[in-house]
């Protein structure tokens, strides 16, 4: 009797110290590090507009670099250094690299290295411990015949195709942008153009980045409502998005 009384303690205590371990792994805060190019920067892209959502314990960065590809991101030791981050915080973070390129990619690349290098971000990335989101690129705001004009059709199949090829989410900014933008029409987009003379259709102000910043967020949860808890909602900018409503950003 005793003997038992002395297994089914034991049992108890491994059972025990199993459930205190497992859910503190799960629990891990996220660590946000965007990389792309001008369209996700501080400075012209949605990247503050996303980042300004995080809460409690969870880190973010914006590693996106102005001019850059997927080829020339990877180069002055951006890569390593992405690589290395990872390393160093996985074990007290959840790394998670969103990712959107295109714009430039267009001008240099071709579509199948376009991809080509997607599939091998997306896998250094995992294999460092990490955890990649492939986004498609934002639309620009350029009208033609009161519709936006639609340049990244092929760039948003490779890079979903790219996604899926090495097993990671993928966001359709693309999708959701072009959306958006025509429904509140070619005078309301231009409230988002960047620059002092309001004429930058690619790029995006203060207000642009807050919205557009809050579109990547809702399309993230919808993939990943798990990290839900930590950002901070904005239940009145959100449906602004979803019913295709002018938004202003001060929402």
């Amino acid at each position: 009797m005793k003997l038992a009384l002395v297994v089914s303690a034991l049992l108890a205590a491994a059972n025990f110290g199993t459930a205190t371990v497992l859910p503190e792994r799960a629990t891990k805060p996220p660590y946000f590090i965007l990389i792309g190019d001008s369209t996700v920067t501080a400075n012209a892209g949605w990247g503050t507009g996303f980042l300004d959502y995080l809460t409690g314990d969870t880190k973010g960065e914006n590693r996106a670099k102005s001019g850059t590809s997927t080829s020339s991101w990877q180069t002055n030791g951006r890569w390593k250094d992405l690589l290395e981050t990872i390393e160093e915080v996985k074990g007290e973070y959840r790394p998670i690299v969103p990712m959107q390129f295109g714009h430039n990619d267009q001008k240099y690349l071709s579509l199948d290295e376009y991809r080509a290098y997607i599939v091998q971000m997306v896998t250094d990335i995992q294999d460092a411990g990490g955890k990649a989101i492939v986004i498609t690129p934002l639309t620009r705001r350029l009208f033609v015949d009161g519709k936006v004009r639609e340049d990244f059709v092929e760039w948003r199949g490779k890079a979903i195709a790219a996604a899926k090829d090495a097993g990671a989410y993928y966001l359709d900014l693309t999708l959701a942008s072009t959306n958006y933008v025509n429904a509140i029409g070619q005078e309301n987009a231009q409230y988002y153009n960047y620059g002092d003379a309001g004429t930058d259709r690619t790029h995006l102000n203060s207000a642009g980045s807050k919205v557009f910043g809050r579109m990547v967020l809702d399309l993230l949860l919808q993939k990943r409502s798990d990290l839900s808890e930590y950002f901070t909602s904005n239940d009145a900018l959100s449906k602004r998005i979803a019913a295709g409503d002018f938004a202003t950003g001060d929402e």
